[in-house]
């Protein structure tokens, strides 16, 4: 049997009443902020595309007064143009309103931890994700998101453009990746298994598949360390491709992307960008500048006295100065430091033919942080085999990856940006934890643990 149920009135966003002036709308959503003039009710409505003042008269204010933030109601008004004194700037539909017609409560909301309204939200951070649902809905945590969907996004089409085609590899994985302790071991039926360190063996043995791969990866690290720059579970943007002449080819691939993704940035999210006082780090109109590990070490104990010339990799320090460095003499926020030692770096990465100490390796630091670490990865077989061992392994839980070496492997390299750490780097932000949705550390998964 067939049922003829009333048509529901086409819902329109609150931008989109910008351009139905005079006509009457259905809009939904929630309400914001609320003021009670006694005979008339001004409430701000909020959908995905922005804020919409709604005023509420006659006989719907009976329902008008239960209203609270956060409550999620439908409104039907005719839109009206504000008059020019009464035009709030501060929205994009700041010229306009909505005289209410009808009213229906959808959803009810508890009072609230803090206050939605206000430009900052006034609590914490632990008390921000202890209700990150709520906290989620504020413009400024909007902003961060929005942010980062531009980051991924522009990754996706810049590696597109690059013709490297996209791949989903597991996060279940047989070995650890990366080697070391720092790594979740997890029941697997009756066997053992681990949580990825990264997709960095997968993306390898695609390599031998498409050439040119990439992918946006969950990957984990068991660091039992508390930062302001670490997360137990993060978001990798990797790329890797193969036939290439010399690691600088991946320095330069990385060069362009970030380049694109400051372009992207600028030109969609330049509300965001406002909202944080944010600017893109500042870049030199050719190459960003590069210089190997020791030369940066040096350049380090020469400005501060500081000795860390025989360390191998730069500390926290170490990494703002040597920006700070890059910044005054290249005026570049940003500074590719290559040839890290080879005991710093995992079992495939290429050592350097000339100084075998040491590898075809980078980091790129911006604004005194580590944003995206790779290089040229060992693609012969018998010396994977080796370093494998060298490194403490063993081959056999290694078979399916050394199997796309044993078949034919053309030289090749890659690397990965960490999406949480650009985003925050790019907006200013104090704690990693923020350029995160639902951020895991060793003492929070969605809820802080006991």
């Amino acid at each position: 049997m067939w049922y003829d149920y009333p048509a529901m009135p086409e819902r329109v966003f609150a931008q989109e009443a910008l351009e139905r002036i005079g006509q009457t709308v259905v809009l939904a959503g929630w309400v914001n902020s609320i003021r009670n003039h006694g005979g008339i009710i001004f409430l701000d409505l909020r959908d995905k595309s922005s804020l919409i003042q709604v005023v509420l008269s006659g006989e719907l204010l009976k329902d008008a007064r239960k209203l609270r933030p956060e409550w999620v109601i439908r409104v039907r008004g005719l839109v009206k143009q504000r008059p020019k004194h009464l035009v709030n700037p501060e929205i994009p539909t700041g010229a306009i309103e909505i005289e209410g017609q009808t009213l229906e409560i959808l959803g009810q909301s508890e009072e609230l931890p803090f206050d939605l309204g206000e430009k900052k939200l006034k609590a914490s951070l632990s008390t921000i994700l202890d209700y990150r649902p709520l906290s989620l809905r504020h413009p400024r945590h909007q902003a961060i998101f929005r942010v980062q969907e531009t980051i991924a996004e522009t990754f996706r089409k810049t590696l597109k453009k690059e013709g490297f085609t996209e791949i989903f590899p597991p996060t279940i994985v047989p070995s650890a990746t990366e080697g070391g302790a720092e790594v979740f071991a997890i029941d697997y039926f009756d066997k053992k298994a681990f949580l990825a360190q990264s997709p960095q063996l997968y993306k390898q043995i695609m390599v031998g598949v498409f050439e040119r791969v990439f992918c946006l990866a969950h990957a984990y690290r068991a660091e039992p360390s508390v930062t302001t720059r670490h997360l137990t579970e993060y978001v990798g943007l990797d790329a890797e491709m193969g036939f290439i002449d010399s690691f600088y080819e991946i320095t330069s691939l990385a060069e362009r992307l970030i380049r694109e993704i400051f372009t992207a940035v600028n030109e969609k999210n330049p509300k965001e960008l406002k909202m944080f006082r944010a600017t893109t780090p500042l870049l030199p109109e050719k190459e960003i500048p590069k210089m190997k590990l020791r030369q940066a070490q040096e350049i380090i104990f020469g400005r501060t006295g500081r000795d860390c010339r025989q360390e191998p990799d730069l500390t926290p320090e170490d990494e703002k100065e040597i920006c700070q460095y890059a910044k005054e003499k290249f005026r570049s926020e940003l500074i590719f430091i290559t040839h890290y030692p080879i005991r710093k770096r995992p079992f495939y990465t290429y050592p350097d033919p000339e100084d075998p100490e040491y590898t075809h390796s980078f980091d790129l630091l911006g604004r005194g942080m580590e944003w995206i670490t790779g290089g040229r990865r060992i693609n012969d077989y018998q010396t994977l085999l080796a370093h494998i061992k060298k490194w403490g392994n063993k081959p056999e839980v290694f078979t399916t990856y050394l199997q796309a070496f044993k078949y034919g492997m053309p030289p090749e390299g890659g690397f990965c940006l960490g999406l949480e750490r650009i985003t925050m780097n790019i907006l200013g932000l104090k704690n990693i934890r923020e350029a995160s949705l639902f951020p895991r550390d060793t003492k929070r998964v969605d809820i802080a643990l006991k």
